[in-house]
Formats: C-alpha cells, structure tokens, sequence
C-alpha cells in the first residue's frame, strides 16, 4: 500500500471515528411528558424512567395522589379519596407492590360483588327512630334485591310472601334486559319487574332496606340508579371483578404513590392548560405560560376534567375520543370523616340509616373496626353528595352527625372532621367513571387508544376495571409500554424484549391481610 493510500484510509478511518463518537454523544435520549400525578401518572412515569426515558412529570396541585389522598391531621391516616383494593389477590396488579411494602389490609368481604363489599353479618341497620332493622330481615332483603336484579337481567326470581320472603324453585320468567332493545336505566327496569310482578314489591321496613341496598349499589357507581345503564352495569363491575373480595388499606394509599415516586422530575403546581402535538413532538403550555416538549405525552387527568375541556388540544382530537368522552358517566362519591373522643357505636364494620328512598339513606364506615382509631366515615354518592358539596365543610359534616343521632342519639359531637369536595375540585370534577343508559362498554377502549404521540391513562381508560385504584395503575402501565414501543420505534432502537417494568415487578410477595 503506498502512502497515499495510507493517508487516504487514515483519513477515512477518522473520519468514521469521528462520526462515530458524535452519535454517541448526540444520541437523542426518548423524552416523555407525563400530565397528572394519580396513580396511573406515576405508575406510567416510574416505568419509562426505569426504562431510562427522560420523564417529566406535570401535576396541576401540589401534592401528588391524584384522588388517592391520605391525610394525617387527626395524628394518623385516612383515606379522603380511594381506600380499598378491590381484589385482594396475587393476581392483581398492584399486589406486589402492597406486599413488598408490608402493607396491611383488612378484608370487608371475601365476596367480590358489587352488592356487598362487606359480609352481611358486619351490618348494622337501623330506621330513623333509632330501632335496629333485624339481622335475618337485612339478609333476606339482600337476597332479594340479587332476585330483581336477576329478574332484570337473566331469569331467576325470589317471590314474597306474608311471611316476606319465601324462596321458590327457579322459574323461567321474561328477560327484561335481553327482551328490549333499548338500554334503560337500573331504575327503570326495578319498575317494569316490579310492574310484571307486583308481588315482588316490598311494603314497610323491608321496602326501606331495599332502597339502603340501592342506596349502596350507587356507592359503587357514584351515580344515582336512574343514570345508570342496565345493560352495561355488571360488565365491567361484575364480570371482571378479580377474585379475594374487598380489603382496606389500613395505613392509607399514599405510602404507595411515595414509592412509585421516588427519584422521578416531578413538577407540582404545574396545570397542563394546552397539548400541541407535532409529527416530531408535543410541546404543552402550562397555566403561566412555560412550556415543555417531548417526544411524546401521557394523559392521566381525570375524565371530569376532560369533559371540562379545560384541556386544549392543537389540532383536535378525534371525533370518535371527543365522543368517548362526552358518553362516559362520571359520577361523585364524597366522604365526611368523623373523628370522636372515644367509640359509642356497635362493634360492626358498617352502620346503615334505612328510608323510604335511597336518597334518604346512609352509610357509615367504621374504621374504629379495621384500624382501631375512633371514627366513622360517612359516603354519600349521587345527588346527595351534589347537594352536600353546596354546603359549608361544618354544614356538611353537622349533617352527617346528624344522621348519625338519628340511629344512636346519644352519641357525642366529633372533635375533628374532614370533608371531600371530588364533584367541585377543578383537579377531579368528579370521583369515578361509570357506564351511562344508551352508551357502549366500549367507550373505555375507545378513550385508552392513543392519538398520534398522545397517549391515555387512568380508571376511565380501563375496560376490565374502572372505577378502582388497580385499574388506574394498569392502564399506567399500559400506557407506558404502548409509549415507549412508539417512541423506540421512532429512533429505530425498538427492542420487543425489554419490558418497561424490570423482572422485580413480577416478584410476588404475600399480602398482609387481617380480620378483627
């Protein structure tokens, strides 16, 4: 080789060497943006920073949680927002991370339905004059609330005798849900059954207890019966629920919020007003006018604040997303929380008001039961807790103290009180997602898709699992993975064998489950 071809390969050899240490230097690393600090946002930024995305994430309060809020101004924690986990199992997604935090739960129920999240021998009912409803009457009420519903819904009926209930071999009767086209309200069908078979309606106190397990069945949705959907509202609340039953998280959620938050860039008091997204990127405009950009961006904020069209998007989103969230139900379950100098009420895990409406009705927590501190969470839900929230926090908690005297009227005034406002709080604008009359299950799917680089996450996007902490955390995880596939892809880095979650996360540690 003559010296001019040395000094030509040389040359060259540089030349790639050079190039080469550029790329390695401007190599770009993925850049996410995360809006909203819930559950499901920090689940979706823990992955992708695990997976060595720079991750950003943006949260309009100034705190983290979301509607996960544990407060601790009575010396110890309780649950403003979310509180149980529904499915108290290995095979829920979040048991590994309440297992490997040692965190105990008390189990409500070993049933996972939607009709009792606590066992029946746990209630204690009572009629406005302070008389207890008896135990055998509460039960056979329940059982014949699951018969209209069934009547409603598939083929089995509990008819009633003078002696209240007898229970009468199964009989093949018209399908209310599957005879008529048009979807209805659960209100609605109760009176056509009731209409078919006058002699399921229930006259006196056994009518009262029927309208306290509505009452309790639109805790679950947040919504009043008349709202919500007779054909969609066991699919995902029903059907899908995992099994193990109901379990409290004693020491409150916030522990795990911390942890799955640890060593993330997260910026409080940061409210995302306006989404541009670009074939390139997104750049998001927060309230004082700072933006960030991204290669991508994971949406979290509730559905509530979705459908305030708070949020801009440049250009618009679909048709059929703006439709998803237009026809997804959101509703309001609030809580009052009653902190008392000592324990005056029954040793169960739940006191319940009886009326001659659901609206009418209450329900107590008693946390004195599962964590030993005295006191007493009352939950409204639907137009109760709309009308609760145009009170004063005192008005609002004075009115559960009453409701409380009510049926133990010797009970003394609380010393602390703690009131949640979900419906009102620009933050949420409602508590959970729930399916309306005359709208598809499916709309859940269809506002978890993602739009571009845009992606979505959180209870509103979960098909299986609405409504629940672990359904939050999923669609997080989800969203995370669909993200970082789409932006690897991007920078041809894809590698369909490194999961956004490392192999610790399937570690199975057991869950700490007590029973008093």
């Amino acid at each position: 080789m003559d010296s001019m071809d040395r000094r030509s390969n040389h040359r060259q050899l540089g030349r790639a060497l050079c190039y080469s240490n550029v790329g390695r230097r401007q190599a770009p690393v993925p850049s996410v943006i995360v809006i909203g600090g819930g559950i499901a946002g920090v689940a979706a930024a823990r992955a992708l920073h695990d997976a060595s995305f720079q991750v950003t994430l943006l949260e309009s309060r100034d705190r983290l949680g979301g509607r996960v809020c544990t407060n601790y101004s009575f010396g110890f924690p309780v649950d403003l927002g979310a509180s149980w986990l529904h499915g108290v199992c290995k095979e829920n997604p979040l048991a590994s991370v309440i297992g490997r935090l040692g965190l105990p739960l008390y189990r409500t129920s070993g049933d996972n339905s939607v009709l009792y999240d606590h066992d029946l021998e746990s209630y204690a009912l009572f009629n406005t004059d302070g008389n207890q409803v008896p135990q055998e009457l509460v039960t056979q009420v329940g059982e014949a609330f699951e018969s209209i519903l069934k009547e409603a819904n598939i083929d089995v009926v509990l008819l009633v005798s003078s002696s209240y209930f007898d229970l009468l071999p199964t009989l093949q009767t018209d399908k209310v849900r599957q005879e008529l086209h048009e979807d209805m309200s659960i209100l609605r069908a109760f009176s056509i059954v009731f209409e078919r078979r006058p002699e399921l309606r229930l006259q006196g106190l056994a009518h009262k207890v029927l309208q306290w397990y509505l009452c309790r069945m639109e805790g679950w949705f947040a919504a009043d019966a008349d709202t919500i959907s007779l054909k969609c509202w066991d699919q995902a609340r029903c059907e899908e629920l995992l099994p193990g039953g109901h379990g409290l998280m004693v020491r409150g959620y916030l522990p795990v919020i911390n942890t799955l938050a640890k060593g993330l860039d997260i910026r409080l008091g940061h409210r995302v007003t306006r989404i541009a997204r670009r074939h390139n990127g997104v750049k998001l405009t927060v309230e004082d006018g700072r933006t960030f950009t991204a290669d991508a961006a994971i949406i979290t904020v509730p559905l509530g604040v979705l459908k305030s069209k708070s949020l801009k998007f440049e250009p618009k989103l679909p048709d059929w997303k703006e439709e998803a969230i237009a026809d997804l139900g959101v509703g309001i379950e609030n809580k009052i929380i009653l902190h008392f100098e000592e324990v005056f009420w029954p040793n169960v895990e739940f006191l319940g008001v009886v009326a001659e409406t659901s609206y009418g009705c209450s329900y107590f927590l008693n946390l004195h039961k599962a964590t030993g501190h005295s006191v007493l969470v009352y939950m409204p839900a639907g137009q109760l807790a709309r009308d609760l929230e145009k009170m004063s926090d005192e008005a609002a908690a004075n009115f559960a103290f009453m409701q409380l005297k009510k049926i133990l009227p010797g009970a003394s005034a609380p010393i602390h009180y703690l009131v949640s406002h979900w419906g009102t709080d620009v933050n949420t604008l409602g508590s959970y997602s729930y399916d309306t009359v005359g709208k598809p299950h499916v709309l859940y799917e269809k506002l978890r898709i993602p739009v571009d680089n845009l992606f979505f996450a959180g209870e509103a996007t979960s098909i299986n699992y609405p409504g629940s902490v672990h359904g939050a955390f999923s669609t997080g995880l989800m969203a995370a993975e669909d993200c970082r596939m789409r932006v690897l892809e991007r920078y041809g880095e894809l590698d369909l064998f490194q999961p956004v979650m490392g192999e610790e996360a399937s570690v199975s540690v057991p869950l700490l489950i007590s029973r008093m």
